[in-house]
């Protein structure tokens, strides 16, 4: 049976000051560096086959701090743009209470928690479904269907919409679901790829 790993990685320094970082290219923290050495610590014993991350420093770095704990930096490993974060737009690089002040604390809510209201020039987390799922399917789903054991290092808003389809939850399940940093979850897959048991290592 497969196994399949998701990380969101580590404390940004942007998530540190609290700003919207979407496709932002901001590096760890000293505290998202800790939290992936931890993380690795915790996934000490797997041994994974390949590995996917995002076209940002962030998630890459906290796979690197990964692989290198666990002593895998030689698995291959694939980056690509559609495990993004969401785009924000126009709220990147804001500070999230300015944004409230400025917006109203309801509209920065129904562009955060939404399903399909997108900020201005930005992407709902269903435009960013759109986007993670096909590549899931073309590029990841193969891979575990032979029987791959894969590790994943990405956002909070892409790990979201693969979660929602993983566990089939609904667009108001998904939005109650949160995805602490640098804490691995691991999925038990069947030979369908349908999830036998998941939880947070």
């Amino acid at each position: 049976m497969p196994k399949l790993v998701i990380v969101r990685h580590g404390q940004s320094q942007w998530n540190l000051e609290n700003r919207f970082t979407g496709w932002v290219n901001i590096d760890l923290s000293p505290a998202g560096i800790a939290e992936a050495e931890k993380a690795g610590e915790k996934l000490k014993g797997f041994k994974f086959d390949r590995a996917f991350t995002s076209d940002l420093i962030r998630a890459q770095r906290t796979l690197d701090i990964i692989l290198d704990e666990i002593d895998q930096k030689d698995i291959p490993v694939e980056k690509d743009v559609a495990l993004n974060e969401r785009m924000y737009g126009d709220l990147q690089g804001l500070n999230k209470d300015e944004c409230r002040k400025k917006f109203g604390d309801e509209q920065v809510k129904i562009w955060r928690r939404s399903y399909d209201t997108p900020p201005p020039n930005g992407e709902s987390l269903k435009d960013t479904a759109d986007r993670v799922l096909p590549y899931y399917k073309s590029k990841i789903e193969p891979e575990l269907r032979k029987g791959k054991d894969v590790l994943i290092s990405a956002h909070g808003n892409s790990l979201r919409a693969l979660i929602m389809y993983l566990e089939k939850l609904t667009p108001e399940q998904i939005l109650q679901t949160e995805i602490p940093t640098g804490n691995p979850k691991e999925y038990i897959l069947d030979d369908n790829l349908n999830v036998l048991e998941t939880k947070y290592l």
